[in-house]
C-alpha cells in the first residue's frame, strides 16, 4: 500500500478544519467544508501532476548553443543556467514591430519579476524575446523588474525551434531545460493552447502560473470573459 493510499480521505480532512467565520450559517458550513474538501483534493492532484512532471523520461538533446544579446553583452544558451542543473525560460511576446509588449505576458512577468531573485536562488531563469535589448531594458526599467533577466533572441532560431516565433506572430512559451554532465536537454515544456481549452474558456495552463488570475478565482465574479489585464491604467 502506498502512501497516498495511507492518507486520510480529503474529506476527513476537511473535517478537522477549526476554521469559522463570524456570522456564518450551518448550511454555509456545509458548503464550505464540501469545498475545502475538494480543494485539498486539487491539492493532491496539483503534487500528483508535479510528480509525474519530474518522472519524464530525458528529453531531446539541444544541440545548439543558441546566441543571445543580454543586459551585459552576448551570451549563448549554456550561459542561462548561471551555474544550475536547471533553466526556466519564458518566450516574452515584444517583437521588434511591437510598439508595446503584449499585456497577458507582461501580467505574468511582473509576479516572476518579484519572485526572480528567490527562483536565481534554485534554477536558471530568462525571458527571451525578439525585440532589441535596449528596448527590453528600458521596459524592465519601465516596470521595475529589478531582478528578471532578459535577452534578445538575436537570431530569432531559439524562438522558432520551440514554436514562440512563427510566421503567424509570436507566441508565449514556458519550457524548462537540464543539464547533466555537460548534456543539455529539454526537460519540459507548456502545451496548453486554444487547441486544448475547454469549450467556453481561454487557453490556460495547470496550474495556471499567473497570480492576477488565481486570485480572481477567488472571487465570486471570477475571471470573467470580457476583461483583459492592460499595460496602463487610467
Amino acid at each position: 500500500m502506498s502512501n497516498a493510499d495511507q492518507r486520510p480521505t480529503s474529506a476527513e480532512l476537511a473535517a478537522k478544519s477549526n476554521y469559522r467565520f463570524p456570522g456564518e450559517s450551518a448550511e454555509y458550513r456545509v458548503a464550505r467544508s464540501a469545498l475545502l474538501a475538494e480543494e485539498i483534493e486539487l491539492r493532491r492532484q496539483i503534487e500528483r501532476v508535479a510528480e509525474h512532471r519530474r518522472q519524464l523520461p530525458p528529453g531531446r538533446d539541444v544541440t545548439i548553443d543558441y546566441p543571445f544579446e543580454g543586459e551585459n553583452g552576448p551570451v549563448h544558451f549554456a550561459d542561462l543556467f548561471q551555474g544550475h542543473d536547471s533553466l526556466v525560460v519564458y518566450s516574452f511576446m515584444f517583437g521588434p514591430e511591437r510598439e508595446r509588449p503584449c499585456p497577458m505576458c507582461t501580467a505574468f512577468l511582473g509576479p516572476l519579476a518579484a519572485n526572480a531573485a528567490d527562483i536565481l536562488q534554485r534554477v536558471g531563469l530568462a525571458v527571451v524575446a525578439r525585440a532589441p535589448i535596449e528596448r527590453l531594458v528600458a521596459f524592465k526599467q519601465e516596470r521595475g523588474w529589478r531582478n528578471l533577466p532578459l535577452y534578445t533572441d538575436t537570431t530569432e532560431q531559439f524562438g522558432k525551434d520551440y514554436l514562440s516565433w512563427t510566421e503567424q506572430g509570436d507566441n508565449p512559451g514556458y519550457n524548462v531545460f537540464t543539464r547533466q554532465g555537460g548534456t543539455i536537454r529539454h526537460f519540459w515544456g507548456g502545451e496548453m493552447s486554444g487547441e486544448t481549452a475547454d469549450p467556453g474558456q481561454d487557453p490556460r495552463g495547470a496550474p495556471d502560473l499567473t497570480p492576477l488570475w488565481n486570485v480572481l478565482d477567488t472571487t465570486p465574479e471570477g475571471r470573467g470573459s470580457d476583461w483583459y489585464p492592460s499595460l496602463d491604467y487610467d
